[in-house]
C-alpha cells in the first residue's frame, strides 16, 4: 500500500469522526503607535496554520491557544483590525507578552 492510500484511509477516517475540527491558527500584528487596533495578517486551517504555527516559532513570536478567539477571528478578513468583540481577550494576551518582553507600561 502506498502513502497516498494510507493518507487517504486517515483523512476519510478523520471526516468520519464528528468531533474532527482540522487545526486554525490566527496570526495578529500589533504596532502601538501606528495602528488603533491589531491586524489580522495571516490565517487559515490545517496545513496553512501549521506553517503560520511553524513561522511563530522560528521567529519566536509568542502563541496563545485560544480556540474561541481563532474561531471568531477567522470570520475576517486577513489585513483587517480585528473587531471591537475581540479587543478584551486580544489585549490580555497583549499585556501578557508586552510584561514578559519588560515592555508593559502602565
Amino acid at each position: 500500500m502506498g502513502q497516498g492510500a494510507v493518507g487517504d484511509i486517515v483523512r476519510n477516517e478523520a471526516v468520519k469522526k464528528k468531533s474532527y475540527r482540522p487545526k486554525r491558527a490566527v496570526a495578529l500584528r500589533y504596532d502601538r503607535e501606528k495602528q488603533g487596533a491589531p491586524r489580522i495578517v495571516a490565517k487559515g486551517s490545517g496545513m496553512i496554520a501549521d506553517r503560520i504555527l511553524q513561522a511563530a516559532k522560528a521567529h519566536q513570536v509568542p502563541i496563545e491557544e485560544n480556540r474561541d478567539l481563532v474561531e471568531m477571528l477567522s470570520f475576517f478578513d486577513t489585513g483587517q483590525e480585528i473587531p471591537e468583540e475581540a479587543y478584551r481577550a486580544v489585549a490580555e494576551i497583549l499585556a501578557f507578552i508586552f510584561s514578559i518582553r519588560g515592555e508593559y507600561k502602565a
